[in-house]
C-alpha cells in the first residue's frame, strides 16, 4: 500500500520531530517545514494529501498560507490549523478560508490520530479525479508521484507534432494516455484506433491506404485521421504487411490509394502503443528494427498498476461514479478499509482489472458501502495474485521494503486476530500496542477485526 502524504508546518522543533515520528509510525509519509516559505515550497512542489498547519509562525502566519492556497476557490487539500494561542476570530477566519478543523495544542495522541483520519477520509471523498481535459468521464490519468511525472511529459509530447510510442503491461491504460495527449494537442480532428479484426481480412490495404476501385471511392484510415490523431495499439501484435505499409508511409509522408495514381500526404498525429521486449524483437527482425526507431521518437512507459497504488482510491472513486451513470447500476460508495484493501492487491491486470472488479462489485453486491469483506470475497474468487518465488518464500520477498513491511503486518495481525477470536483488546495485549493505535493500523490496511477473525487472509 502507497502512503500519504502529511505536511506538517510547525515553528517548533520539538513539535515538528513528535508528530512526525508519531505519523511515520502509523504508515504515513510525512513532510516538515519549519516556517512559512518552507511550507509555502513543498506545497507548490507536491501537494500533499493532508497539511497541519500552525498559525504562528516567524515570518508568514498560517491565516496567510491559507488565504494563498484557497485563492483559486478551494483547497487542494484538506488543512487542519493548530494554535496554542488561538482565538475565536483566529478559528472562524480560518473556517472560512475552507480549513478542515481547529485544534488547541498541546493535542493527545488520540485526538491527533483521530482527526488525521477523518481529514484524510473527507479529502479522498472530495477530490476530483484528474482526467484528460475535454473528455468528462474519461479514466483519470493518476495523481501519484510517478504518474505526475508521467503526464508532465505527456504534456510536452503534445505540443510537438511527432510520433510517441506508449509502452506497458497490457491493461495499465495506454490508450487513456493516448487519448489524453490527442485531447491536450492542436489538431481540430478526431482519435481515430487501428482495429486489429480488420487487417485479417481480404482488403485490409484498403482499410489502410483507403482505395479507389469502390464504386464511389472508400476511405481508408489515414484518411479518417487527417488532421487529427491515429492511434495503433499493440505495435508487437501488427502482421507483416501492415508493418510494411506503415514503414512505407512514415519513410515517405505519403500514401497512395489502391487503384488510384495520386500520392496523398500523411497529416496526422502517430500514437502507437506496444508491450513485451520490443528491443529484443528489433534485434532479430529488421523491419522492425527500422520502424521501431521510427516511432521511438518520444517514449513514454507506463508504470503497472502494483508500482503506483496511490492511485487505487482514486481510479475505485471514479468506476464507482462511472458504472452507475453508465450502466444503471446502484451507486456504492467503498468504505476507507475496501479501499485500503484493494491498495494491498497486486493487480496483475492493471487498471483493467480493477475496472471489472468494480464492476461486479456493484453488479452483484448488496447496499451501502462496499465493505472489506465483499472485497475480500471478491478478490477470492478472481485469484490474480503471484505465486511467492519458490514453495518455501514468503511472497513479500519480491516487494520493495515499505510494501513488504504493510503486508507482512496486515499478515501477521489477521492472524493474530484469529488467535484473539476476533478481540481487538486481546489483539492490543498480545502485539503490545495501544488500542487507539491498533485501530489506526489496522484500518490503514484494510483489515475489519468483525471479518478477519473468520474468513483469515484470502489471498
Amino acid at each position: 500500500m502507497s502512503q500519504q502524504n502529511i505536511l506538517v508546518v510547525d515553528d517548533e522543533p520539538d513539535i515538528r520531530a513528535l508528530v512526525k515520528e508519531i505519523l511515520e509510525d502509523e504508515g504515513y509519509s510525512v513532510t516538515v517545514a519549519e516556517d512559512g516559505e518552507t511550507a509555502r515550497s513543498a506545497y507548490a512542489g507536491q501537494t500533499p494529501d493532508l497539511v497541519l498547519l500552525d498559525i504562528w509562525m516567524p515570518d508568514i502566519d498560517g491565516i496567510t498560507l491559507l488565504k494563498e492556497w484557497s485563492s483559486a476557490g478551494a483547497l487542494e487539500c484538506p488543512v487542519v490549523v493548530m494554535s496554542g494561542h488561538g482565538t475565536v476570530e483566529t478559528a472562524i477566519e480560518a473556517t472560512r478560508l475552507g480549513a478542515h478543523d481547529f485544534v488547541q495544542k498541546p493535542i493527545s495522541l488520540a485526538r491527533l490520530l483521530a482527526i488525521v483520519g477523518e481529514a484524510l477520509e473527507a479529502g479522498q471523498k472530495h477530490k476530483k479525479p484528474l482526467v484528460a481535459p475535454g473528455r468528462p468521464g474519461t479514466e483519470p490519468i493518476g495523481n501519484s508521484a510517478v504518474m505526475q511525472l508521467l503526464r508532465g511529459k505527456a504534456e510536452q509530447a503534445a505540443r510537438h507534432d511527432l510520433p510517441v510510442l506508449v509502452t506497458g503491461e497490457k491493461g495499465s491504460g495506454r490508450e487513456n494516455l493516448a487519448r489524453y495527449i490527442h485531447e491536450l494537442g492542436s489538431r481540430e480532428g478526431g482519435f481515430v484506433t487501428l482495429d486489429h479484426c480488420e487487417l485479417s481480412g481480404e482488403d485490409s490495404h484498403g482499410y489502410l491506404l483507403g482505395s479507389e476501385e469502390a464504386e464511389d471511392g472508400a476511405e481508408g484510415l489515414f484518411d479518417r485521421a487527417r488532421g487529427g490523431t491515429l492511434f495503433i495499439p499493440d505495435l508487437q501484435e501488427l502482421p507483416v504487411d501492415t508493418l510494411k505499409i506503415l514503414h512505407q508511409v512514415l519513410e515517405s509522408g505519403h500514401y497512395v490509394h489502391e487503384g488510384g495514381s495520386g500520392a496523398r500526404q500523411l497529416d496526422c498525429r502517430l500514437i502507437v502503443s506496444a508491450c513485451g521486449d520490443l528491443l529484443d524483437r528489433a534485434k532479430n527482425d529488421e523491419l522492425f528494427q527500422q520502424l521501431y526507431y521510427r516511432l521511438n521518437v518520444l517514449p513514454l512507459q507506463i508504470p503497472p498498476l502494483r508500482e503506483r497504488q496511490d492511485d487505487v482510491p482514486e481510479l475505485v472513486r471514479f468506476y464507482a461514479e462511472w458504472f452507475p451513470n453508465r450502466e444503471n447500476l446502484p451507486y456504492r460508495p467503498f468504505s476507507v478499509a475496501a479501499q485500503n484493501r484493494l491498495r494491498n492487491h497486486s493487480w496483475p491486470g492493471n487498471v483493467r482489472e480493477l475496472r471489472n472488479l468494480v464492476q461486479q462489485l456493484l453488479v452483484l453486491g448488496g447496499k451501502g458501502e462496499v465493505s472489506v469483506a465483499e472485497v475480500e470475497d471478491a478478490l477470492s474468487q478472481n485469484p490474480s495474485e503471484p505465486a511467492p518465488s519458490s514453495p518455501g518464500e514468503p511472497r513479500f520477498f519480491d516487494l520493495p521494503l515499505r510494501q513488504a513491511r504493510e503486508q507482512f503486518e496486515r499478515e501477521y495481525l489477521v492472524y493474530k486476530l484469529k488467535e484473539a477470536g476476533g478481540s481487538v483488546g486481546k489483539l492490543s495485549e498480545a502485539v503490545g500496542m495501544e488500542r487507539t493505535h491498533l485501530y489506526r493500523k489496522l484500518r490503514a490496511l484494510g483489515v475489519d477485526p468483525k471479518t478477519a477473525a473468520i474468513s483469515g487472509d484470502k489471498k
